[in-house]
């Protein structure tokens, strides 16, 4: 079974809200709601990967100095195994902009639960929302 190593980031802005970006058609898991991020490619730590991903897919910049480890998921697809760590940020520079056709949007705390995502994206919302 291969395994894959994703990076995600729960963007945190001045009112508490996160941002989660929808998965475009076309894209495995089309439609559902995840944590912006990507795969940590050969020779990348996981913050890299994150950098990268938010310039490439959003725009903004930040630091590995914000991003703050908060929890990770460990989930088994029918075809791999997903390990994804979880950052939280909150300062980044840049308005985050949807460059790769996904939809964006500024999601409250209390509303988490009630966005369709996929399943290894579940069970870190408690978490975040403890934190939060």
């Amino acid at each position: 079974m291969k395994s894959v190593l994703v990076s995600a980031v729960a963007l945190i802005d001045i009112d508490g809200r996160v941002l989660l970006a929808q998965r475009p058609e076309g894209k495995s898991m089309a439609g559902l709601w995840e944590f912006p991020g990507g795969k940590v490619e050969v020779g990348e730590t996981p913050e890299q990967a994150l950098i990268r991903e938010l310039e490439e897919e959003l725009g903004i910049n930040t630091w590995q100095s914000c991003l703050a480890p908060l929890t990770f998921a460990s989930h088994q697809y029918e075809d791999f195994h997903l390990l994804m760590p979880l950052f939280a940020c909150r300062k980044w520079e840049g308005t985050p902009q949807p460059r790769e056709d996904q939809t964006l949007k500024w999601v409250r705390k209390s509303e988490l639960r009630s966005y369709e995502m996929p399943a290894a994206d579940i069970p870190l919302i408690p978490m975040l929302m403890d934190w939060l």
